[in-house]
């Protein structure tokens, strides 16, 4: 079997992290770890954060079914 070395592959990975992790502060912007675990925690913030604005803007489900009083 071949050996694999992943080298587009892994570089272009660790491209993308790197460029999502640009502007964060000292290492978390320069080695790859780092910026790994940077950038999976703002995700993740930003996840919970689009769920709730997106809750916020729904309309409340116990409104909606009931008749407006006139």
């Amino acid at each position: 079997m071949p050996r694999v070395k992943r080298s587009t592959k892994r570089s272009d990975r660790r491209k993308k992290i790197l460029a999502r992790a640009s502007g964060y502060f000292l290492t978390k912007s320069k080695l790859y770890q780092a910026a790994q675990e940077a950038v999976e925690r703002g995700l993740k913030f930003a996840y919970t954060a689009a769920s709730r604005r997106s809750a916020s803007s729904a309309p409340c489900g116990s409104c909606a079914s009931r008749p407006r009083p006139s």
